[in-house]
Formats: structure tokens, sequence, C-alpha cells
């Protein structure tokens, strides 16, 4: 077989290895490996010495990156992979860590973003361009989710919290509309394909918002069903400490968020971490103790090129925030 050489760009790449500086000898985590652009972007500037652990949930995103190691000749034996949620970033590290190498870590990257493989991926739930089973999870076992399926929260789950879920985690106007379609729809037979759920949105919103070229009416509130089944957000508060205490000092964090709710949770923390003192303005004198982690590298997230959004339009969202452990 013809070796696969590796394609793909993902979102802010040029900008990402400005900061995280990689050269000969050092070791990354890249934390959501994807369809892999950064594991193997990376693992080529730190040969022969350096190591990237690339971490997964999705089982076929680690089988394409086994594929691409497979088939590259040895150039990117220097990747290891790991099939696990990132909040358990600590145990993977320790877990896949070559006892022979001494533990630095020069930087760690999480794009958060959803890769092509997983929306034109036919068999799943996540896009709405496609009919397929009401599944979002990105692994492939009940406990990867705590539990959670998207089937059971659109069919089981209280109408009032599957509006709050479109409301707060989609920013969807029309949520309740939306909410209510579906407990409405429900009632008659159970919710199982995504082209059910665009019909009962499509039903639910407006011939406006419908017709509207600049963003399908189905796509905030599957974002929101992803994010919920998931539990994006909690994982990402878990893992952003994490980080933190894995990176050696002088290390780099890297975080890629496309949610307005994302970019908040990394910006409090980034700002949080960068101060010394975090006790309330009204005490008089510090009782908390906490120091500074981190020293922030962007004072404003970073935007994509308007050549990268033209080139990848799924990319117009993205922030990129920087930091650097003191």
């Amino acid at each position: 077989m013809e070796k696969e050489s590796f394609k793909h760009t993902p979102v802010m790449l040029k900008e990402a290895l400005a900061i995280l500086e990689p050269g000969r000898g050092k070791s990354f985590v890249d934390a959501t490996l994807g369809a892999g652009g950064y594991t193997f972007r990376l693992a080529e500037m730190i040969k022969p010495d350096g190591i990237v652990i690339a971490i997964d949930l999705d089982r076929r995103a680690i089988e394409h990156g086994r594929r691409i190691i497979g088939q590259n000749n040895g150039l990117y034996n220097n990747v290891i992979l790991a099939n696990d949620n990132f909040k358990n970033l600590t145990a993977v590290i320790d877990d896949n860590w070559p006892p022979a190498k001494e533990k630095k870590i020069d930087g760690i990257v999480l794009d958060l973003g959803m890769s092509s493989a997983q929306l034109n991926d036919k068999t799943r739930g996540f896009s709405f361009q496609a009919d397929a089973p009401l599944d979002m999870a990105f692994g492939r076992s009940a406990k990867d989710t705590d539990g959670i399926s998207t089937a059971a929260v659109i069919n089981s789950w209280p109408i009032e919290k599957i509006a709050l879920i479109i409301k707060d985690f989609g920013e969807e106007k029309f949520y309740r509309k939306i909410a209510g379609a579906i407990g409405k729809t429900r009632k008659t037979g159970t919710i199982a394909t995504t082209a059910e759920l665009v019909e009962i949105i499509s039903r639910a919103v407006p011939p406006s918002y419908r017709h509207d070229r600049r963003l399908h009416f189905a796509t905030r509130t599957f974002q929101a069903l992803r994010i919920a089944t998931n539990r994006e957000l909690d994982n990402l508060l878990s893992v952003l400490p994490l980080a933190v205490k894995a990176l050696t000092p002088g290390g780099k964090l890297v975080i890629i968020s496309y949610h307005s709710l994302e970019d908040r949770i990394v910006k409090n923390f980034l700002r949080a971490e960068s101060r010394g003192c975090i006790c309330p303005p009204s005490f008089p004198v510090c009782n908390c103790g906490h120091q500074a982690t981190l020293k922030i590298i962007t004072k404003r997230p970073l935007p994509p090129t308007p050549a990268e959004t033209d080139a990848n339009p799924r990319a117009r969202s993205a922030k990129l925030r920087a930091a650097i452990k003191i």
C-alpha cells in the first residue's frame, strides 16, 4: 500500500505552532487528536527525540491515526495514541509515558472542534445533512458519556430541561418552540433518527429562519445536543487545571474553541490562573493563598485569517487562547 501522507490542515495550525515552538527533543500532548493535523505536524518537528501523546475518545479517530502511523514507514514512530477522555489527562500521561524518558511536557494543545470525518460519517448522528441514528456520542459505549445518549435526552428528559439545553448550549432563540415540538412528537412515538429531528425543528421555526442561507436552522439544536451528550463543558472544566499541572515550567497551553460558552470557560480559567490573590475585593487581607500559575500570551483571542475562513468556513467561529506556565 502506498504510504498515506498527512494532508489535513487543522484550524489555526500556523498560529498554534508559532506559540508552541516545537523543536527537536520537545514533547507535547495533543488532547484532541481528531483527524491528526496537530499531532503529526508536531511529531515531524520534534524528531527524533521528542514524543507526542495524542488523545481522543472517538475510537475511529484513533484507528485513523494508527493507519497514518502504519503507512508512513516509521516517520511517526514518536506518536503515542490513547483512546480516552481528555478529562483523564493525568492518568493518560502516566500510563503512556515511556519509562526511560524524563517526563517533561513542553506544550499541550486542545482543538475543541468537530473533525470533518465525524461530520461526514453518515452512520453517526452528528450532522443534520444525512439521515442517521440519533447518536452524537464521541465514545462508543455508555461509560464514555457517563451513561448519556442523545436518543435518551430527546425521548426521556423533561421538556423544560431540553429547552434549557437548546437555549444555553445552542444559543437558539426558538428553543421553547423546538423543545415543545419535540415533546409533542414523542407522545406519538420514539424519535430515532437525525432526519426526524430535523423535520421536527423545521416545523417549529418560522419560514424566514428555515430559509436563512447563513446558517442551517438545525445547527444550534444539534450543537446543543452534542454538547449535552458528551458533557463537553464539564470535561473542559476538568481538563484545564490538569493541563497546567502536567506542563513543565515554560510549557505552553494552546486552546482553540468554537463556542462562546467554551471560550468563556477558557478565558475565565486563564485569567484566574494568571492572578495571585483571588479573594473578593472586600477582604482587607488575602486569605486564599492563591499564586499565579500562568502568564497569558494572547491578551485577546486570536481569530483565523480571512484566507483560512474562505478556504474552511467551519473555522469562522474559532478563537485561539494561549498561556505559558510560570
